[in-house]
């Protein structure tokens, strides 16, 4: 059965091994999960899951798996044993409910009028009280109502089934789904290194044993900072134009970047960087921090990231006076190399697609500025993104 669920695993996407489905396996051996099914689910996800992104898609196969066996013809080849039935049974129903059982002949006349019925029907029914099937008031089937009833296949409707098959707690946890805050913030997290900083407001537990013991006895509280990602970013933001159809996926961005990151500096742009950036978008005018003034605010050790389509006229980036905005007395060209030979990691995340940038030339050009370090805004592209500044 369980090699169903590995081949299952694998059309599903989930990179699982054969290494992984053995421990699986052995896991089983040792009886860490017997006859319950949330206690297999997750000692499934735990042996065969190595990354937190593949937890929808390992949902999405169990579903598929669990349904499997669900069908009248699954049931039978997958022979429940009548003595789990029975410890499942028993396990999740209430006094009330265990009362109405007995009522209606005892548990185990449920379980053989259960077998008999996979036995006798041959096709589908929907509503009515005897066959196995959808809705209706039969104890056999799902979507309808019965006080004791053994739900197979579909999706329920009256929240009162002994077992519910279908289990997905992870949907936008796929590195293949639309971005979203939670996405980013997984992604985000490849990023990191962690430091105590602050004030020692955190027991050490440790250092505290050790020194009570070498005070004979006598109590010696210690205690440490918090511990923190201290890797620090810089990140630039292109605003305006063909960036405001990207306003919704780049706030994500910068809303997980914020919390995410203890030491988050950001600046914007727009198109190219030039002379000055701003902090408050409705001050660009009149509040501009110079470039260079920035520069000289925050070290090497910064990561930096602009976040932008690249998407602008040619000239934009390689003459003077080239800014759509103001004139510009040197090329932005000049001012991107300054910026990048003032830090050891930069890179460019791209929120167009990234089968289009052969397209626009100016996406060429930038993705040539930043040494091909450029990267599609999905969850993908910003763990690349992650891998690369943690180097």
């Amino acid at each position: 059965m369980l090699v169903n669920l590995f081949y299952t695993l694998k059309n599903f996407g989930v990179p699982v091994s054969m290494r992984e489905h053995m421990d699986l396996l052995a896991a089983l051996d040792a009886n860490l999960a017997f006859a319950d099914q949330e206690a297999f689910y997750y000692l499934a996800r735990t042996a065969l899951i190595k990354d937190e992104k593949h937890f929808d898609k390992f949902d999405r196969a169990m579903q598929a798996f669990w349904s499997g066996l669900d069908s009248v013809e699954g049931m039978i080849e997958a022979l429940i044993p009548e003595d789990w039935l029975r410890q499942e049974f028993s396990k999740h129903l209430t006094d009330e409910e265990k009362a109405k059982i007995e009522s209606l002949g005892g548990l185990q006349e449920l379980i053989e009028r259960f077998n008999e019925r996979l036995e006798e029907q041959k096709g589908r029914h929907a509503g009515g009280n005897k066959w196995i099937g959808t809705g209706g008031t039969s104890p056999f089937g799902h979507g309808g109502y019965h006080p004791s009833g053994i739900r197979i296949g579909g999706e329920g409707k009256q929240g009162r089934a002994v077992k519910v098959w279908e289990k997905r707690e992870y949907k936008n946890l796929d590195d293949s789904v639309e971005l979203g805050t939670r996405n980013i913030k997984v992604a985000l997290r490849r990023l990191r290194k962690f430091a105590r900083q602050g004030a020692a407001d955190q027991l050490d537990l440790a250092d505290t044993i050790s020194s009570t013991a070498r005070n004979a006895g006598l109590l010696d509280i210690k205690m440490v900072p918090e511990k923190h990602n201290a890797v620090k970013v810089l990140i630039f933001f292109d605003i305006g134009g063909s960036m405001n159809r990207h306003v919704k996926t780049c706030e994500e961005l910068f809303s997980a970047a914020r919390t995410e990151f203890k030491h988050l500096e950001f600046y914007y742009f727009h198109n190219f960087i030039y002379e000055s950036v701003w902090k408050d978008n409705r001050r660009r005018f009149s509040e501009r921090i110079p470039t260079y003034d920035m520069m000289h605010t925050y070290g090497r050790d910064y990561k930096v990231i602009f976040v932008g389509d690249a998407s602008m006229a040619p000239w934009e980036i390689t003459y003077p006076g080239g800014s759509v905005e103001h004139h510009n007395e040197e090329p932005g060209k000049i001012w991107m190399e300054r910026v990048l030979g003032g830090y050891d990691k930069a890179v460019w995340i791209n929120p167009v697609p990234e089968d289009s940038w052969n397209y626009t030339q100016s996406i060429e050009m930038v993705r040539s500025m930043v040494d091909g370090n450029m990267y599609p805004l999905t969850v993908k592209g910003l763990e690349e993104t992650m891998q690369y500044l943690g180097r």
